[in-house]
């Protein structure tokens, strides 16, 4: 069966002398992994793929794409007979700050997303989060958090912020708040249960309003970090970080 989607490019690596592997989060049929013969760049025109092949430039992290392929239930990776660019950035990669968000996420969507079959809302979210942020001229210092937390609403342990009250902890494994400490170690503490409420309440227009020192950022991705932790399976350290919060130090 011949499937025609938009997909957001993950990450890519070599596959022998020739070929890539890469995965890709679609529209239609959530993640779906293909091996790739790459191009180099020049013909056919940049941003459209000779069948069968994809330019290496189409494949960078984020990357948003139209694509068609053969559907095979025993394969387990594909081959993409068309792809062209679906939504070219006009200044994520040329924006030092930008790309290093992108690629934080790009490594952080590999895995909160692995098992993810189809699901239109969250490739929605995704997909206009990616937008915003390159058409966005500042105050985007706070995106990847509000991604990440919003992101929860999608993949099914978003809290009830209305259970919040002044002087609750956070109880990481339940995803909800609590009057008192639970009887294990992944929980917050007030103070950090009070960041992650305001937190939920920021959305991408109006998180500028909520002034975070470098330190406040640093400390609020690790706990949301830990947090999907807890709730997607084998989800590692990203080696992304340390990139992003030595680059942002310097702001």
């Amino acid at each position: 069966m011949l499937i025609e989607t938009r997909a957001i490019v993950l990450r890519s690596f070599k596959y022998g002398e020739t070929k890539l592997i890469t995965d890709m989060l679609t529209e239609q049929e959530g993640r779906v992994s293909f091996v790739v013969s790459a191009s180099r760049p020049g013909k056919p025109a940049a941003g459209r793929a000779a069948r069968g092949k994809v330019p290496k430039q189409l494949l960078q992290p984020m990357t948003m794409l139209d694509i068609s392929y053969e559907r095979r239930p025993t394969a387990q990776l594909l081959s993409i007979r068309e792809a062209h660019l679906a939504q070219p950035y006009s200044s994520i990669p040329f924006d030092a700050r930008k790309l290093s968000i992108t690629l934080f996420l790009a490594d952080f969507l590999c895995y909160a997303t692995r098992a993810e079959q189809q699901n239109n809302s969250l490739f929605a979210y995704i997909e206009n989060s990616l937008q915003w942020l390159d058409g966005c001229n500042a105050s985007f210092a706070n995106f990847h958090l509000v991604f990440l937390m919003r992101l929860t609403r999608f993949v099914g342990f978003f809290p009830n912020i209305d259970d919040y009250r002044e002087g609750d902890c956070f109880d990481l494994r339940a995803a909800s708040f609590c009057h008192a400490a639970p009887l294990h170690t992944d929980f917050l503490a007030p103070a950090d249960a009070q960041r992650i409420s305001t937190l939920m309440r920021m959305n991408y227009d109006s998180m500028h309003l909520f002034r975070m020192s470098h330190d406040d950022r640093n400390r609020i991705i690790d706990v949301l970090l830990h947090y999907y932790r807890l709730h997607v399976p084998n989800f590692p350290e990203l080696r992304s970080l340390a990139v992003l919060k030595q680059l942002w130090a310097q702001e």
